[in-house]
């Protein structure tokens, strides 16, 4: 079997895509176990996104490309193997945007150019990031954590993830344009028949 016919078979699409959420279920579990709550917490956050189709669908094979959710596999095997925890959270936190965006646009009624998808990605970054520096400060209040030492250094995360996801948006466009990942041949074929 060669790459592109494993990236357009949605039956193997699914079931690496569930193997590597399996994966990242089994790194939240050992997170929460070892008391790092926090990011637990978000590991979990990207099995429930990625999973989110398959339940409302109630098809197991409406699932993103795996590409992407082994860049999301990647960032959580990167912490547990002791990769700098800021690193891995820009990888996180922009794979995480772009599956929910790529998961818009596949599942459901949303169509965007491929252009305004990284764009749409590099703000959904933003504000997921957002997200995660208000969970950092109620952390660091309620929990006794340290994840916010400096001003500067909160704003420095907010460059680097936007960068980071402006590299992941646009390495995802080129993805898709030469692989036409699973399920984007189905979309077409339906978004034709719509009026």
């Amino acid at each position: 079997m060669t790459l592109e016919q494993l990236v357009r078979d949605e039956r193997m699409n699914a079931i690496i895509g569930w193997s590597l959420m399996g994966i990242v279920a089994l790194g939240a579990i050992e997170s929460v176990l070892t008391g790092v709550l926090l990011w637990g917490g978000f590991e979990l956050a990207i099995v429930a996104t990625v999973s989110a189709p398959a339940l409302i669908t109630g098809d197991w094979t409406a699932m993103v490309s795996w590409p992407l959710l082994a860049v999301a596999t990647l960032s959580v095997v990167a912490g547990v193997a002791g990769f700098p925890s800021e690193t891995v959270v820009y990888l996180a936190v922009a794979t995480l945007a772009l599956v929910v965006v790529v998961e818009l646009e596949t599942f459901a009624s949303v169509e965007l150019s491929r252009r305004f998808a990284v764009v749409f990605a590099v703000l959904t970054t933003m504000a997921l990031q957002a997200l995660w520096t208000v969970a950092q400060f109620y952390s660091d209040r309620w929990l006794g954590t340290e994840y916010l030492r400096s001003q500067t250094e909160l704003q420095w995360d907010f460059v680097i993830v936007t960068v980071v996801g402006l590299v992941l948006g646009g390495l995802f466009q080129w993805y898709a344009g030469r692989f036409e990942p699973a399920g984007a041949v189905a979309r077409a074929a339906n978004g034709a028949d719509s009026p």
